[in-house]
């Protein structure tokens, strides 16, 4: 064959995640218009219809009356109670995820994955017998009940076991952010660290903590949000004591059950606006996120 004959080349086999792509770019205008139509339709049945329904059966008596059940001093004091507990769970669950992620994700180690599987068990187990679990233990018939009666120390029926019931539901959330992410990241960078001579809570200090700070971020607005909307496991351990061991969920409830709807829907639009600044906080955290990345491929790139 002559040498100036053309050379017939042959283009590279596409990745599967191109070939995806290339196919879902080649579906029918109506196959993705009907997909988005149904996508947008069960977010209107069964999230911005609900949301809406709360804010104006809470307005729906006037603005005087929403004020009026939010300062009544028992919602106040489910209000304090719901932040008191939250500042309490969510440093703690922090603590713990960090001490999680960074032994299961910088350490192999016989026992890693079960120590992983135990991490899901809040997700598994329903929160009223997580509730049950802590009535056992520390109610007054229970394993330590006598002990803590004679220490004059009260934690079912109290701040104490309210706190407990919604760490241990909530406890997960940070750890199942960072674990991904500290193995993804991998140990080289601490590795190199030690070599130079930086002791242990220099390296967490600097070179750990910094790469995982958007991952924990939003492992605490998570936890956080289940936090202050935690009902099953709080309503078995706190005993509905108005003004004292109620939450804003179990304040809510109390007050639809006597038929102060209007009132209800006003406490429970509170509940509503935070899950709404959580969803706004979760994007931002994700946008930064991906802009991060980007930045990184682009200088991997260069």
């Amino acid at each position: 064959m002559s040498s100036a004959a053309a050379v017939i080349s042959f283009p590279p086999a596409a990745t599967p995640a191109e070939a995806a792509r290339r196919t879902a770019i080649a579906e029918p205008r109506w196959v993705k218009g009907a997909l988005i139509g149904v996508a947008l339709a069960f977010l209107t049945l069964f999230l911005f219809v609900p949301l809406a329904a709360v804010f104006y059966q809470g307005l729906h008596a006037g603005l005087g009356a929403y004020l009026a059940a939010i300062a009544e001093p028992d919602a106040l004091a489910a209000i304090r109670l719901s932040f008191t507990v939250a500042a309490i769970a969510v440093p703690l669950n922090v603590l713990f995820g960090l001490a999680a992620a960074w032994c299961l994700g910088k350490f192999d180690f016989r026992g890693r994955e079960v120590l992983l599987t135990l991490i899901d068990v809040p997700f598994s187990v329903s929160p009223v017998i997580a509730g049950l679990v802590f009535v056992l233990v520390f109610g007054l018939q229970g394993w330590l009940g006598g002990w803590l009666q004679a220490h004059d120390a009260k934690v079912i029926f109290a701040v104490p076991g309210i706190v407990l019931a919604t760490t241990f539901v909530t406890f997960p959330f940070v750890a199942r952010e960072l674990v991904p992410l500290m193995q993804a990241q991998g140990t080289e960078q601490e590795e190199a660290a030690r070599t130079l001579g930086a002791g242990g809570w220099q390296i967490f200090r600097r070179v750990t903590l910094p790469n995982v700070k958007w991952g924990l971020l939003y492992g605490v607005i998570l936890c956080n949000a289940r936090a202050m909307g935690e009902f099953g496991a709080v309503s078995v351990v706190s005993g509905h004591i108005r003004g004292q061991t109620n939450t804003l969920p179990l304040h809510v409830e109390i007050l639809y059950n006597e038929y102060q709807s209007a009132a209800a829907f006003a406490v429970a639009s509170l509940l509503a606006l935070l899950a709404l600044v959580t969803l706004v906080l979760k994007v931002l955290v994700e946008r930064r996120v991906r802009a991060g990345d980007g930045a990184a491929g682009a200088l991997e790139g260069e």
